[in-house]
């Protein structure tokens, strides 16, 4: 489990979110000039906090349990250009500026390989 306990995240914002059963909330991540959805990561309170201000995306990792800082293994950084929550306050879109790619599989964005349906055929 997370350890949103310890966060330091404005506890204005804190009150706003809406958490799942585990204290995540799901955190899209867009190219912040094209529009491109890139990937999707899990933030808890801790998580939301580093990546305002670090200006890098922070994500909480389910598999691992542990914070990851994307692009500190990989070199694939997500630069944040802005922040926001959704109507519900159960979503944040993370608008970032993508250096290489955002898919742990080397791809730019974790949604080109399976893709269901499409009208740009």
């Amino acid at each position: 489990m997370s350890l949103m306990s310890t966060s330091s995240l404005d506890p204005a914002i804190a009150a706003r979110l809406k958490r799942s059963a585990d204290g995540l909330v799901p955190a899209i991540a867009q190219q912040y000039d094209t529009g491109e959805v890139l990937m999707l990561g899990w933030m808890d309170d801790e998580a939301l906090h580093r990546t305002l201000t670090t200006g890098r995306c922070t994500y909480w990792s389910r598999s691992r349990q542990e914070y990851w800082v994307k692009g500190d293994t990989s070199g694939h950084f997500q630069h944040v250009k802005s922040v926001a929550l959704d109507c519900d306050a159960d979503t944040v879109l993370v608008r970032v500026d993508q250096v290489g790619a955002a898919c742990h599989t080397g791809t730019r964005t974790c949604f080109d390989a399976d893709v269901l349906l499409s009208d740009a055929d």
